[in-house]
């Protein structure tokens, strides 16, 4: 599985995990809706899972995803202050993307 994710998405992370909601804990990537061909996603803080597989990601930040799920395969993660504090996930690889 692969994930990738801006620069502004890591620190954002990094700032979750420090926190001391984050202690001993992992980003989630997960699915909240399917519809058909695409899916709407999400992120929280979370411990791995039976069906998990951690994807280290090129800003040096674990991602679990639940490996039964092929929507999250190929997941961009993006994170943007303007117009308004928003991550944006989009699948590169299904064409579909959702904003959180």
């Amino acid at each position: 599985m692969d994930v990738k994710m801006n620069r502004n998405a890591a620190k954002i992370f990094n700032r979750m995990l420090e926190s001391e909601e984050g202690q001993g804990k992992m980003i989630r990537v997960f699915i909240t809706e399917m519809h058909g061909d695409h899916a709407h996603y999400d992120v929280k803080l979370d411990t791995e899972k039976e069906h998990d597989e951690v994807v280290k990601t090129d800003k040096g930040i674990d991602i679990l995803l639940d490996s039964r799920e092929e929507f999250l395969d190929g997941v961009w993660i993006q994170y943007f202050f303007l117009p308004k504090e928003r991550f944006e996930i989009i699948n590169r690889k299904k064409g579909w993307h959702d904003h959180h």
